[in-house]
């Protein structure tokens, strides 16, 4: 299955089990690193509606200043936080797996196994 993408952070150990999980079945996913490529406001719009979640559920706040930009006050707009998020991709959480069977943040990695 070569239709499958990781976006991935290679500083991170569930991004990383992720990953070896689906090289582990068998699959070679296009490896995205979104840290290095960035996001668009479009792309992620498209992820979020695939994946039926909202910015609010995929901001990261352990390790991230988004609760210093105020991203993690509940008045905070989805707009808001999906522009800082193409700012500071950072804040966006990981790995998001995509196949043809839709997305997934894969937390925990197992996640990714229903996209297969």
């Amino acid at each position: 299955m070569s239709d499958v993408v990781i976006y991935h952070n290679p500083a991170c150990g569930t991004s990383r089990n992720t990953l070896a999980l689906l090289r582990e079945k068998g699959v070679q996913p296009r490896v995205v690193e979104y840290l290095k490529v960035g996001w668009t406001e479009p792309q992620l719009s498209d992820l979020l509606k695939t994946m039926g979640l909202s910015a609010r559920d995929i901001l990261r706040e352990r390790g991230t200043d988004a609760e210093a930009l105020g991203l993690t006050d509940p008045q905070t707009s989805e707009a808001a936080i999906l522009k800082a998020m193409t700012e500071n991709p950072i804040l966006v959480n990981r790995p998001i797996v995509v196949s043809a069977k839709g997305a997934a943040l894969c937390r925990p990695p197992e996640r990714a196994l229903d996209l297969l």
